[in-house]
């Protein structure tokens, strides 16, 4: 079982203990509808950023799964097509590769390099600033450094849009293809309840909105 199931599995047993408060849509938030698994978020204001750096979140891009690749690569293999590899790297090392940038819908050609690496970025899909704001200085570093590595908050994207995106959240940001706006709102939501973070009023309005053209968007498990 994913942490992520384990988190649905947790607020659903709070909610038939009588824990929690119990909603209407508590069956829904089992299935994982984006819309149920988003009220069971707590809504509160941004924390301040005292003490947020980036070494908050562990090593850059470390290899957590112990496959002898750093997480950048690892998403980079994921996320690309027509892959090759700088040579004796063990197929780790990507050095070329096609991207179908989620968010702009664009087709651009990864070529490793100092200055041509910028052209593809890997995307904290709930940016670490936003995530120590919303409740990651609560977490240990361990589970800060999960969080910053996990797939399910990554996505190899066009660099400009990654640095246009900066540290916002859905109610500043968007990615500018429509037709992925709903994917995007229901990763971010699954990874705030995954490690249990929470939304801000704008933000949870924000993704409300976007999600009332989905109503039957689900969270992704992984």
């Amino acid at each position: 079982m994913s942490r992520w199931e384990i988190r649905i599995a947790t607020v659903v047993a709070g909610l038939v203990m009588g824990i929690a408060p119990v909603p209407a849509h508590s069956a829904e938030v089992k299935t994982g509808l984006a819309t149920a698994v988003l009220e069971t978020l707590p809504v509160k204001g941004r924390a301040p950023k005292t003490g947020f750096t980036r070494a908050q979140f562990g090593p850059v891009w470390s290899d957590v799964d112990r496959n002898g690749c750093d997480t950048r690569n690892d998403i980079l293999r994921r996320d690309l097509t027509a892959i090759t590899y700088r040579e004796n790297t063990k197929n780790c090392v990507v050095q070329s590769g096609t991207l179908a940038d989620r968010y702009s819908g664009e087709i651009i050609n990864f070529q490793k390099g100092n200055v041509s690496s910028m052209e593809v970025q890997i995307d904290h899909v709930v940016a670490l600033s936003n995530a120590w704001q919303t409740g990651a200085f609560k977490l240990t570093l361990q589970e800060r450094t999960a969080l910053a590595n996990d797939p399910l908050n990554l996505f190899a994207v066009k660099g400009r849009l990654n640095s246009q995106k900066s540290d916002g959240d859905a109610a500043t940001w968007l990615p500018p293809l429509k037709s992925f706006r709903c994917t995007y709102i229901a990763q971010q939501i699954a990874v705030k309840a995954k490690y249990s973070l929470w939304v801000t009023a704008p933000e949870k309005s924000a993704m409300q909105s976007i999600l009332a053209k989905c109503p039957g968007q689900k969270v992704p498990t992984s």
